[in-house]
């Protein structure tokens, strides 16, 4: 007579599955001995082996309790009915996993088309694949905040890829990111650009697409996902706070103290 520790060793499995087929009434449980002790005896090593390799075959749980009882005809029938719906399982994930290839060589997993085709256009103005990266995690973050807003604020995003301090500015970040050691200069000249940016649409009127949005959560998650990236993205923030802005990401102006 064997414990249950025993039980599952020689049938080859663990212990935790012994008790699990015993709570959905695959194995039934023994009395105990005289010890307290729950003993198995020879059959329930068969039946623990039969539900094992079943289970291992693909076989549902529920359906294994009805094979175990069944005669050579109606088993040979209920298999031949499991592996039909195998093979529509097997078809499903072959088909599954062509999309996922599909997607996995592009940018299209969690983004729409119209950004999949401004990562595209940062592409073709000279960014880097690592800024790309960087711009798709982070409207990756936008995108699954405010779904039904992205599309009216992606006309402006274009227009501003027309702007050749945009495009310097994209070059300038990817030369930065790309890099090992920190560089002032470049630093200095991605605030500034950042900055002349910010004066001439609060000077026009124009607004961030964040204007009127009260959650700070995303802004936060960008932040961080910019620091993930870039060790270097705080010193950024820290020269736009010099030039008398907030960040880039949520970019408000800091009134200055009266001297």
């Amino acid at each position: 007579m064997l414990t249950i520790s025993q039980l599952a060793a020689y049938a080859g499995v663990t212990v935790r599955a012994v008790r699990h087929y015993h709570q959905v009434g695959l194995l039934p449980e023994p009395d105990r001995d005289g010890s307290g002790y729950r003993r198995y005896g020879a059959r329930a090593v068969v039946s623990l082996i039969k539900i094992r390799t079943l289970a291992g075959a693909g076989v549902p749980l529920a359906e294994i309790g009805r094979l175990l009882e069944a005669d050579a005809a109606t088993f040979a029938e209920a298999i031949a009915r499991i592996d039909d719906h195998l093979r529509e399982e097997i078809e499903r994930l072959e088909t599954s996993r062509k999309q996922i290839a599909q997607l996995a060589a592009g940018d299209s997993l969690t983004l729409p088309p119209d950004i999949v085709r401004y990562l595209d256009r940062l592409r073709e103005i000279g960014a880097s694949e690592r800024i790309v990266q960087a711009e798709r995690d982070g409207w990756t973050l936008v995108v699954a905040r405010w779904p039904d807003q992205v599309r009216e604020w992606m006309p402006a995003k274009f227009a501003e890829l027309e702007d050749p301090r945009t495009v310097r500015l994209y070059r300038v970040l990817s030369e930065l990111l790309d890099s090992d050691g920190a560089n002032r200069a470049l630093l200095e000249e991605a605030a500034d650009i950042l900055a002349e940016l910010a004066e001439e649409a609060h000077a026009a009127g124009a607004h961030n697409f964040h204007e009127g949005i009260q959650d700070e959560l995303p802004f936060d998650l960008l932040d961080a996902l910019a620091d993930e990236f870039a060790p270097r993205a705080e010193q950024l923030r820290a020269l736009m706070r010099e030039r008398g802005w907030s960040g880039w990401n949520r970019m408000e102006r800091i009134e200055k103290p009266a001297d």
